[in-house]
């Protein structure tokens, strides 16, 4: 049935070659396609298998990579002519390409090939546009969460309603210092705790977060009322310089002055996944792309999710969504487009879905996702919930100079956390070079 639907829903005709160096001699064509993840690596091996059964004359050779060392090879590769046909593209990044003229606008192929963008989780179908023209379709989403270590945090109650501000840090402070352990068995909560020898730590911060705060330092402040830009996409002035936000910034710093998260330089060698699962932290706050290294089989703890916090501004979650990029110098235009076209497609989605990694970016495959979670014992709803909340979830900012910003407010709130300056002088002062890219 898969494969009979795919050959339906990609039109052969138009992957005919269109001159001699669109294929080999034989008239077959080898598409080279680029991820990171390795746990979506044998989902999208399913799809290319699916894609070459209904279109024999064109194989797509896979290769993937971890994050850092990805985009790094790509940006190489992009500068010295020689990309992949397609590449998995982040809404960070891919303002880049499109300075560069490295992308592939296709926008002609979605209106030829009257694409159905209704389809799609909302708001996902215009995260890669810009000016009328369209540099990828959606293919997942993912939102964040709150997970523990269910050894360390034994007292449940009150984790589905969680509430935060800067000033007192509200029931998720509280819950963190009571999960918060020093060397005598005191916790957070004891006047006798000594903060200078923790065993387990109630929270595990993510300092090397660019100029997103996704995992952490970003959602809250949202809740608090920060807003990134003038407007998103493709603002120009940046608000890192919001006090809303330096409050925020400055109750991370607090964790860490009380002894409740530990200090930058210690962690910062080691992956937040690592010092959980070394038993060394009780909460942290992750994205839904991690599921199952939490709840799968090779985690040495038991863990479990919590909704975010209400802030003062509501409960509000980064909802972010990756696409597929076509480089503008493929001698493969065709092919390149209809392997996109079903990396975007339902029978290519529902595959990604079935293997639960991902929620894809149309809404049959996220619900094949979430229902593979629960017939595999993993509770997961409280992705799927905040994703659907009216008005509980933000974009990432995506402007042009992208690394630049990254780097930029990385460093402040990491000068912050050190203790090298306050949130609001470290900030602002960011936020001034940020601005001045756009001059």
């Amino acid at each position: 049935m898969a494969a009979a639907f795919v050959a339906a829903a990609l039109a052969l005709p138009m992957l005919v070659a269109c001159s001699d160096d669109s294929g080999d001699s034989d008239g077959k064509v080898t598409l080279d396609y680029w991820l990171w993840d390795d746990k979506q690596l044998p989902a999208y091996q399913a799809c290319a298998d699916e894609f070459t059964k209904a279109n024999p004359n064109v194989t797509v050779k896979i290769s993937q990579t971890a994050w850092q060392q990805y985009w790094q090879n790509l940006t190489t590769q992009l500068a010295s002519g020689a990309a992949p046909d397609v590449w998995t593209d982040h809404a960070s990044y891919y303002p880049q390409f499109v300075t560069s003229n490295q992308i592939l606008d296709i926008q002609p192929f979605v209106d030829k090939d009257k694409v159905d963008l209704s389809r799609y989780q909302s708001g996902l179908a215009d995260l890669f546009v810009k000016d009328g023209k369209r540099y990828g379709l959606p293919k997942d989403w993912d939102t964040m969460a709150v997970v523990y270590n269910t050894a360390h945090v034994k007292d449940t109650a009150g984790l589905d309603a969680l509430t935060w501000n800067p000033v007192d840090g509200g029931s998720f402070e509280q819950a963190i210092r009571k999960a918060t352990v020093d060397a005598n068995g005191r916790t957070g909560l004891d006047p006798g705790f000594d903060k200078n020898s923790v065993k387990v730590y109630g929270f595990l911060p993510e300092w090397q977060d660019g100029s997103q705060g996704q995992n952490g330092w970003g959602l809250l402040a949202n809740a608090n009322g920060f807003t990134y830009l003038d407007k998103n996409p493709w603002g120009t002035k940046y608000r890192y310089d919001d006090p809303k936000l330096a409050e925020t910034i400055a109750w991370f710093k607090h964790l860490i002055d009380a002894g409740y998260a530990p200090k930058f330089d210690k962690q910062s060698t080691l992956g937040r996944d690592a010092v959980m699962d070394a038993g060394q932290a009780a909460f942290t706050i992750v994205g839904s792309w991690t599921i199952t290294s939490y709840l799968g089989g090779t985690a040495k703890q038991k863990y479990a999710f919590a909704p975010l916090p209400t802030g003062p501004q509501g409960r509000k979650t980064a909802i972010n969504g990756l696409s597929d990029a076509i480089y503008a110098g493929t001698k493969h235009p065709d092919q390149a487009w209809a392997w996109v076209k079903f990396l975007g497609s339902a029978a290519c989605q529902d595959i990604v879905g079935d293997k639960a990694v991902v929620f894809p970016a149309i809404r049959s495959g996220a619900e094949k996702a979430l229902a593979a979670h629960k017939a595999a014992g993993r509770d997961v709803h409280v992705f799927t919930d905040e994703a659907a909340a009216p008005g509980g979830t933000f974009f990432l900012p995506i402007t042009d100079h992208g690394n630049e910003v990254s780097q930029i407010v990385q460093d402040a709130i990491q000068s912050v956390v050190l203790g090298q300056a306050p949130a609001a002088d470290a900030l602002k002062k960011a936020n001034t070079q940020v601005n001045a890219l756009f001059k």
